[in-house]
């Protein structure tokens, strides 16, 4: 999973099911005696799945940790130049999740870049390509990372699975 700062990518939400996810640990309302509790799930802004195993998002928060702890993700990649704040330093600790930071400057859509580049070599067209960068970017999509995704260069990464797929966890 990559996180993002809170001023990266903005956009809608795919291949998932609604925003809040019912299980079980918070405080039952009105007439749901029977529940004793129940948690919300809440995925950090932006969630989406890139491939199997592999998701993204904005920078999560302490309202996203339960639902992250349900993912049982092993890592995030985080691409901001900034340090990682303690409180989610510990949860990570806490949750026995790597955290691996590549400080990527000059553009606020890191994510749409590297995710666009995955695309490439994963041989999507370029309009298939654009079209979900300019759906996570929405009015901040920038032409000169749009150049950027086309103008990468694949040949030197042709050995690579054309998926990055993590099914076999």
């Amino acid at each position: 999973m990559k996180v993002e700062s809170s001023d990266g990518e903005t956009g809608t939400v795919i291949s998932l099911p609604p925003a809040v996810f019912p299980t079980a640990k918070a405080p039952a309302t009105g007439g749901e005696s029977e529940r004793e509790e129940e948690e919300l799930f809440v995925p950090p802004l932006n969630f989406a799945m890139v491939d199997n195993g592999v998701f993204r998002s904005g920078f999560p928060s302490f309202a996203n940790f339960s639902f992250l702890q349900s993912l049982g993700i092993r890592s995030i990649v985080y691409l901001c130049p900034e340090p990682y704040p303690e409180a989610n330093v510990e949860f990570l600790k806490a949750n026995g999740i790597g955290l691996y930071q590549f400080a990527i400057e000059g553009t606020q859509h890191r994510t749409g870049c590297l995710v666009g580049c995955l695309r490439r070599l994963q041989r999507w067209c370029l309009s298939s390509i654009f079209d979900e960068y300019q759906r996570f970017a929405a009015a901040k999509a920038r032409v000169s990372d749009q150049r950027f995704i086309e103008l990468f260069d694949v040949s030197s990464l042709k050995h690579f699975p054309l998926s990055c797929s993590c099914s076999n966890r």
